[in-house]
């Protein structure tokens, strides 16, 4: 019977390497000499540090721009907090997204059970496995969750027939 998993996966060492690049470039830029703007990782966590709201944005779409040319979905990185820190800089936290949530699952499968196309979907953990009998009608689906546009990045992997 054939299948495929829907999941939500980042790459660790791509976003490392997209923070670097974007380090790398901080410090080259003119517009930024003299800066103390700072790009920080630490678990799931992005923390970046600049002097004021222009810079940060600044940053983030830099920050962005990187993440876009390691082919990673843009939407991995969500916006927790912006605060004021010491010494009139700026201080935002970033989440990386990770793994399809409950609510994001119980969305895909009720697409999928309304679609009344002859597959199955089931949630396991922070993914889902959609079976069924044909491999037509799993391409089907896939199409329908593209189109779903969900707030999250999400891969389609294990396709077996």
């Amino acid at each position: 019977m054939p299948s495929f998993d829907v999941v939500s996966r980042l790459e660790t060492q791509e976003i490392d390497n997209s923070i670097a690049n974007s380090m790398k470039e901080i410090g080259q830029r003119y517009d930024f000499k003299g800066s103390n703007a700072k790009i920080e990782r630490n678990e799931n966590i992005i923390t970046l540090t600049a002097e004021d709201e222009l810079k940060a944005k600044q940053v983030v779409d830099l920050l962005t721009s990187h993440i876009i040319k390691r082919k990673i979905d843009p939407k991995a990185i969500k916006l927790k907090n912006s605060e004021t820190a010491s010494g009139n800089s700026i201080r935002q936290t970033y989440d990386l997204v990770e793994g399809i949530d409950q609510e994001i699952g119980k969305k895909i499968t009720t697409l999928v059970k309304s679609s009344k196309i002859k597959v199955q979907a089931k949630i396991q953990g922070n993914e889902l496995r959609i079976s069924g009998g044909k491999r037509d009608d799993l391409q089907k689906i896939i199409e329908l969750i593209k189109e779903l546009n969900v707030e999250i990045p999400l891969q389609f992997v294990n396709f077996r027939d």
